[in-house]
């Protein structure tokens, strides 16, 4: 008796292109959960991690904390230069982006000028540096945290009134996202800082990272 196996050689045929559909698309789900986001910390010692050990200065606790609570896979880059002003800053910008492929991270944690604030050096150069430095980033379709900083109160009232508002005015400017105080929370208070009053201890950084942390994980959701 002949049996007609065009029938089942459709059928079969069929199954083969359903697996290459379902295969296709679960090999495309699984690299992108395997992509890896990229942020550099761009900034001076605050972000370089200044006398601190290995493991406690800010890139190493916020790689630590995303690696705990983000769900993407992340990569934290230390681009902070110890004493840094903003005008370093600014022309050293590139060699920042360097160990990213052509320059784009997915993040760009900005905290300069502090320094500035330190030396008393005329707000006005600090705003046109801040500002060129997102500029540059948000032309690169680089998304930018501008981590703001506050005048010190030595240099009175009349300075920090043009200081202080920088680095909200750039971020609105250029329609990035603003962490309005970067040492929010440890500023001033001597038992979160090392013995220069200045730099936080790993506790400090500790407690910026709890804070700044989830603004991050929310910004590489987004």
């Amino acid at each position: 008796m002949m049996v007609n196996r065009q029938p089942l050689i459709k059928l079969f045929t069929a199954l083969i292109a359903l697996c290459a559909i379902f295969g296709t698309g679960s090999n495309k789900v699984q690299a992108d959960e395997g992509t890896t986001a990229e942020i550099v910390a761009f900034g001076d010692s605050l972000t370089a991690g200044y006398g601190l050990a290995p493991g406690e200065g800010f890139t190493d606790q916020l790689q630590a904390w995303l690696d705990e609570n983000s769900a993407r896979k992340v990569r934290v880059i230390n681009a902070g230069v110890s004493g840094d002003t903003s005008s370093g800053g600014r022309a050293r910008l590139d060699w920042g982006l360097a160990p990213v492929k052509d320059g784009k991270p997915d993040l760009v944690i900005l905290e300069l000028g502090a320094n500035d604030g330190l030396r008393g050096i005329d707000p006005n150069i600090t705003a046109e540096n801040i500002d060129a430095m997102v500029a540059e980033l948000a032309a690169r379709d680089v998304t930018v945290l501008v981590a703001g900083m506050m005048a010190p109160p030595n240099l009175g009232a009349e300075y920090a009134q043009v200081f202080n508002p920088i680095f909200k005015d750039v971020a609105d400017k250029y329609d990035m996202p603003l962490y309005p105080f970067f040492l929010e929370g440890v500023a001033a208070d001597a038992s979160l800082n090392q013995s220069d009053g200045m730099h936080p201890n790993a506790q400090g950084v500790k407690i910026m990272v709890s804070k700044i942390g989830p603004v991050v994980k929310k910004l590489l959701a987004e």
